[in-house]
């Protein structure tokens, strides 16, 4: 008798190119997204003292755009250092979980690959990591290429906003402060599994939005995250053994 193995349903990966622009194009929108807000960190962080070469130093090393709001929203002089290390300790605690939740995936990395593009890991980029890794192996070019162009359009426009961004006005004025809470909510849609996908989603909400109004920030992005990690657990089925 002829044993038949099941076609796999997860696409395989293509070359390192085509990884690398696949990257590009997704987190095209998101970069996108970002201009308009680095270029109002750019002209904060300047009319709280900083210099152009600061600026452009801080998102070199950081790339952290909540984290440097909120440094820049507490910088004063003499700088309060206590403060701003809880806080945006804090605010960056969720990449602790995101790179638990992404870190069995990237088994195609090598060590020196992991560790660079962990580093230029944001919200956006660990989003689409995860929905494309429901379909395909997770390859280094592709998460490698989405990281590096947010990294590099980051540091690009705010820099441009420490330069002259406060001629620019306010973005919000069109929107464009709700540019990566739209983004993110069609990519969480994206990532739509069935009804299981509803509980950590609708924990995380209800639980972030709930802190956020009784504690105030930037408690409510870990309380959300604890609390759709807590749902997830709850409502996971074990997987049935292969027979």
């Amino acid at each position: 008798m002829i044993e038949i193995t099941p076609k796999s349903d997860r696409a395989e990966p293509g070359t390192a190119r085509s990884e690398a622009m696949a990257g590009f194009r997704d987190i095209l929108p998101a970069a996108i997204a970002a201009m308009p807000i680095g270029l109002v960190f750019g002209a904060l962080a300047t009319a709280k003292g900083l210099s152009v070469a600061e600026v452009w130093l801080m998102s070199f090393l950081v790339c952290a755009g909540g984290a440097q709001f909120a440094a820049i929203e507490l910088w004063g002089y003499p700088v309060p250092v206590a403060a701003l290390i809880a806080s945006t300790l804090l605010i960056n605690s969720r990449h602790v979980l995101m790179s638990a939740s992404l870190g069995p995936k990237t088994g195609a990395f090598r060590p020196w690959q992991r560790f660079l593009t962990l580093f230029v890991m944001s919200d956006e980029n660990w989003a689409f990591a995860e929905r494309r890794a429901t379909t395909r192996r997770l390859m280094p070019a592709y998460f490698g290429a989405m990281g590096a162009t947010l990294w590099i359009n980051w540091q690009v426009f705010s820099t441009l906003g420490a330069v002259g961004g406060t001629f620019l006005g306010d973005p919000r004025a069109i929107g464009a402060d709700f540019a990566f809470t739209a983004l993110f909510i069609g990519i969480v849609a994206g990532m739509w599994r069935g009804p299981a996908t509803a509980a950590p989603v609708l924990a995380s909400a209800a639980v972030g939005a709930l802190t956020y109004r009784l504690v105030g920030t930037p408690w409510h992005v870990l309380a959300g995250a604890l609390a759709g990690i807590a749902a997830a657990a709850a409502t996971a089925r074990p997987k049935e053994q292969a027979r």
